[in-house]
């Protein structure tokens, strides 16, 4: 088991990294001096494979357990289904001595995160990621949040887990769709700070729960850096998400995985990054094969319009005289916010997930 602390001050934690950790979540949030009920909020495929592992070991600490299930997919993050996990806490006895655990993917730790920052108004929360989507990145940081129809995570709360356990084995049942749309996250931090990452990416010979320790360390690195994403560093995190959001958005949550879009945000944002901060081409072309090599998306279904991906961009962001702070990269394994970046670049940027001509 590797593990990698999280230094916030009193809001510090350690993120488990390794094989089987589902059987020590007990002693994991003992050791993280959690008392009273556990609330497990998990999807109804994840509860199937692992929620009776989980509830055994919490059981095995003497910690009471409630289960709370919502249905899988990015639909559920909203405020109707967040309003009825609360009502469900209250109807078990969840009380201000209790805390959520929340087992599951992104849209588990998302949802279940801003459950417990609200619910009296903030419970513990731990994060027990199933996806590598969510253990390399959306487990660690603090971030919660829920969708509105107007853009992605507009709704949200800053509410730092007290433990993460992320169990690598788990990985070991996503679908290849799944599967593939995590490693989005695994390349987007191989731009903005180890480029080594891709070259581990395309020679596939990475150790799995090792690549997921040095993304969680990255992550932390700029959490450490700025919480709660004031002085901008935090910030670079971001690139490719800025289009990419709109791109789910527009295509209807649940159409495409968030990793499939950011994979097509970071394409575009790389074209970007090629007109305003002098990517390279051949640093561009490796970027791109390396979305490639896990099947993920490098152009826009023809169904989606360009210009309702960038009304939405606007909506969702700050312009000022017409500029956006844009992440960019000058070159692999660095990032930098631009604030030369226009409209009209980000509309350079789509054209390139145009189709290519058949």
């Amino acid at each position: 088991m590797g593990i990698v602390t999280i230094e916030l001050g009193p809001r510090s934690y350690s993120v488990h990294v390794g094989e089987g950790l589902l059987d020590e979540a007990g002693r994991i949030c003992r050791a993280a001096r959690l008392t009273g009920r556990a609330a497990v909020v998990s999807d109804r495929k994840v509860d199937d494979l692992y929620g009776g592992r989980v509830s055994n070991a919490l059981a095995k600490e003497g910690i009471k357990v409630s289960n709370h299930l919502v249905d899988p997919g990015e639909l559920s993050k909203s405020f109707e289904v967040a309003a009825s996990l609360c009502e469900d806490f209250a109807r078990h006895g969840v009380d201000r001595h209790s805390f959520v655990l929340a087992l599951g993917g992104g849209v588990v730790g998302d949802l279940a995160g801003f459950a417990a920052a609200v619910y009296y108004r903030g419970v513990p929360v731990v994060q027990v990621p199933t996806t590598i989507m969510a253990q390399v990145d959306s487990s660690v940081g603090g971030k919660t949040g829920i969708n509105l129809s107007a853009g992605k995570n507009l709704v949200g709360a800053f509410h730092q887990p007290v433990a993460v356990i992320a169990d690598t084995t788990t990985l070991g049942t996503l679908g290849r769709r799944e599967w593939n749309e995590g490693f989005a996250e695994v390349i987007k931090y191989g731009v903005i700070r180890e480029k080594a990452l891709l070259s581990d990416l395309q020679s596939g010979t990475f150790d799995l729960p090792e690549l997921v320790r040095r993304c969680v360390e990255i992550k932390a690195s700029f959490v450490q850096e700025d919480e709660r994403e004031t002085t901008g560093t935090r910030a670079l995190l971001n690139f490719g998400h800025t289009i990419g959001h709109a791109i789910e958005a527009v295509a209807g949550y649940g159409s495409l995985l968030h990793g499939e879009a950011v994979a097509l945000g970071m394409v575009a944002a790389a074209q970007v990054s090629a007109k305003r901060a002098g990517l390279p081409k051949e640093e561009l072309e490796e970027l791109v094969r390396a979305i490639r090599r896990f099947d993920l998306p490098t152009e826009l279904p023809d169904r989606l319009s360009r210009s309702q991906i960038l009304e939405r961009i606007f909506s969702d962001k700050k312009f000022v005289n017409g500029k956006i702070r844009f992440v960019v990269t000058p070159g692999l394994g660095n990032a930098l916010l631009a604030d030369n970046v226009t409209m009209d670049d980000l509309e350079f940027g789509l054209s390139a997930l145009d189709p290519s001509p058949r």
